[in-house]
């Protein structure tokens, strides 16, 4: 591959040069590569490991204004996707909406003003949308059978065994064992059956978001010598997990912020007055100079508008970054109040 033009970057100059050393920050053209891409010249051997890239945890539904548009809008989000790993593009399978999503308000914001920027693309934009997730407490078991007959051949599956949660941050957040001994059920049919239970993981019964650290144990089971097949098994599968689900204890979980705030020492009060009623946790709390400067954990879904009132609280002097730290599960009138939404969306939509 041909380099063809190197700069060294000073603000918006640029100044051309021959040659770049180690710890050298420059700038390339013509080259087609995406964020954490490296390049050698082919007699190097080294392989530089990845960068960390954490779940996005936010997301955003977002549409050109007019539909002549469509080419640059999609346009913008690839080389989007290319430059930045935490800004993630998909397609909700229920409303057929283009969503956006990534580490926060300002980060997809930022985004939706370059699309408008650099593409001259106007975009409408939903309401943020928190990426919640569910996960079980206890181990509940499973013992389905789905048996369908009505002319022509028939289906028949049947499914038992255990669903048991992982601890929370594991690296495995879906395990699936196939602990049948002997042929109770034909080993072709196993992955149609895995595939089951990770298609219903994808969607619990609490608020419809994804079901994390589960593991799925598959202990026994039947078959029919003819009316058993890969779609029998996987829909016995997917029935079988929403079956034992509530049994298993489920609980919501939101992603909880890492949250650095430097304000001066005058508004100090207001401002852990006003983390406490976002139900933040103030874990670290300091002096620098005039300023204080404050460490706390924050869900997420209370850090909506945060920027404009840290700022009408302390004269504009505040300021803030907030990093993603974990997903934890919500308080119980917190999950009761999401359940209810949930319902009454659905019953909407209907």
């Amino acid at each position: 591959m041909q380099v063809p033009r190197l700069v060294r970057m000073h603000s918006s100059e640029m100044e051309d040069i021959q040659e770049a050393h180690a710890g050298q920050i420059v700038a390339v053209f013509g080259v087609d590569c995406y964020t954490g891409d490296t390049f050698t010249d082919g007699t190097v051997k080294y392989t530089m490991t990845s960068m960390n890239v954490p779940e996005p945890v936010m997301s955003l539904a977002v549409a050109p204004v007019s539909k002549d548009s469509g080419g640059q809008f999609s346009k913008a989000l690839n080389r989007f996707q290319k430059e930045d790993p935490t800004f993630r593009v998909g397609l909700d399978p229920e409303s057929g909406q283009t969503i956006i999503s990534g580490m926060g308000e300002l980060h997809l914001a930022i985004y939706v003003e370059r699309i408008r920027r650099e593409y001259k693309v106007e975009a409408n934009t939903g309401r943020p949308r928190v990426n919640f997730r569910e996960a079980i407490t206890q181990r509940a078991e499973f013992d389905y059978l789905h048996k369908k007959q009505s002319g022509g051949q028939g289906q028949y599956g049947r499914v038992c065994g255990f669903i048991e949660p992982l601890p929370l941050g594991s690296a495995t957040k879906f395990e699936f064992e196939n602990l049948i001994v002997g042929q109770a059920i034909p080993s072709n049919f196993i992955p149609a059956i895995e595939k089951g239970f990770r298609e219903a993981a994808n969607s619990g019964s609490l608020i419809g978001h994804p079901v994390e650290y589960v593991r799925v144990c598959l202990t026994d089971g039947a078959s029919h010598a003819v009316d058993s097949s890969e779609l029998a098994f996987k829909l016995a599968s997917i029935y079988a997990f929403r079956q034992c689900y509530t049994k298993a204890k489920p609980v919501v979980l939101e992603p909880i912020m890492l949250v650095d705030v430097k304000v001066p020492t005058e508004f100090q009060g207001s401002v852990t007055g006003d983390i406490n009623k976002r139900k933040g946790v103030i874990i670290g709390n300091d002096q620098d100079g005039d300023d204080s400067a404050i460490v706390a954990h924050i869900p997420l879904n209370k850090m909506f508008g945060y920027s404009t009132d840290l700022r009408s609280m302390t004269q504009g002097k505040g300021e803030f970054t907030m990093e993603y730290k974990e997903h934890s599960p919500v308080s119980s009138d917190v999950q009761v109040e999401l359940m209810n939404d949930y319902k009454a969306t659905k019953a909407a939509e209907q």
